[in-house]
């Protein structure tokens, strides 16, 4: 159930649900960096997941245990596919959250400026300040990702500019935005039989950030709209990368770096690719 919290004041397409299979929750990461594959991240995290509506005109999804012991938690902004509110992204919101993240995701149709995104992050920061919040002293705001699907993806390349935003994950993402005025590592994710943003478009998009480090990947089988288990398998990853990037997390740092980053030997995937830049970071 949505509750009410009170505060202070892509290409043309319609997007899909991202609705994950139940599952298990994830055990605990081992002590000592090992080697996991992508599917790891697939499982729910160990928080329970509230969900309310707040800010200017968004839905947030964070952690119920938020601050316990005294944790900081990134923020993730989420841009929706043309036409659609966040409701389809639901269970893959609730996911991410349940790793620890604060998501602020923009409820407008058409997310492909980034401002609607970029304003959930501001709010985010408001609330970490403001007394009383829910949020006080709880939000790491150095840590911010942005993520988006198809107009959205567009979107999140939009808000990639702004510097308070860190990472960001395109997910097979429209034409908006520059892509060479991302301020930090991005993650190119395609769908190997999508036909409305085909993969070499996202390729090519992903062939634009050579400034920064950047990933593409093409999940195996896919269309525009993640059917099946490629659902799971993309929230995983996106998973994984923001918890590298935003949480420091070592294990999913080897998803993607190094010689044997196990994401290039996935068969899940069908392909995938690394800058100059990505080759450099080593595990």
């Amino acid at each position: 159930m949505i509750k009410r919290l009170c505060v202070p004041v892509a290409l043309a397409i319609a997007a899909t649900a991202l609705v994950l299979p139940v599952a298990t929750a994830a055990p605990a990461p081992p002590s000592t960096v090992a080697d996991v594959p992508p599917s790891f991240y697939e499982k729910p995290g160990p928080s329970a997941v509230t969900v309310v509506k707040g800010g200017p005109d968004h839905t947030l999804f964070y952690p119920t245990d938020l601050g316990a012991g005294g944790t900081q938690h990134p923020v993730l902004i989420w841009g929706n596919g043309t036409g659609v509110d966040t409701k389809p992204y639901d269970s893959a919101l609730r996911h991410l959250a349940s790793w620890g993240f604060v998501v602020a995701a923009a409820n407008t149709k058409r997310s492909g400026s980034g401002k609607e995104m970029l304003a959930g992050a501001r709010f985010m920061i408001e609330e970490d300040k403001r007394p009383g919040s829910v949020f006080e002293g709880k939000i790491d705001e150095t840590k911010i990702g942005a993520a988006g699907h198809s107009q959205g993806g567009g979107g999140a390349i939009n808000a990639g500019a702004d510097p308070m935003v860190k990472t960001t994950i395109p997910l097979q993402p429209g034409p908006q935005g520059t892509v060479g005025a991302l301020k930090g590592p991005a993650l190119f994710v395609a769908g190997q039989v999508d036909v409305i943003v085909p993969s070499w478009f996202v390729r090519s998009r992903y062939s634009q950030a050579g400034h920064v480090p950047a990933v593409f990947a093409e999940l195996k089988g896919s269309d525009h709209f993640f059917p099946g288990e490629t659902r799971v398998r993309m929230v995983g990853v996106v998973t994984a990368w923001f918890r590298y990037w935003l949480s420091g997390d070592q294990q999913a740092k080897r998803i993607f770096f190094g010689p044997d980053y196990s994401l290039g030997a996935d068969p899940a995937w069908s392909a995938t690719a690394r800058n100059a830049k990505a080759e450099q970071i080593a595990r």
